[in-house]
């Protein structure tokens, strides 16, 4: 089956690039929560919450991307020895 005729493949990423895409959608995802929780529990609800949290966010994701991309290989290790591996059929 091509790429062209299958609807739901259009526009996607080829497989390869799922080792990037997944720390960069965990890493947006993740330091906006946590940026947004550590900017309203210092200012409070507050309207310089709203100015203030893009910066914050901004640089949180800038140290947790490519946190992510350098601690992944050591977390799935980690994973591996606390989890069973699945029964192959």
């Amino acid at each position: 089956m091509s790429l062209r005729s299958n609807p739901r493949s259009r526009g996607k990423l080829p497989a390869r690039y799922a080792a990037i895409v997944m720390p960069l959608v965990l890493s947006v995802l993740m330091s906006s929560v946590v940026s947004a929780i550590s900017t309203l529990k210092s200012l409070g609800p507050t309207p310089d919450f709203l100015s203030t949290w893009p910066a914050a966010w901004a640089l949180s994701w800038l140290v947790a991307f490519p946190t992510l991309l350098l601690v992944l290989p050591l977390v799935r290790r980690i994973v591996a020895l606390v989890v069973a591996t699945p029964p192959a059929n």
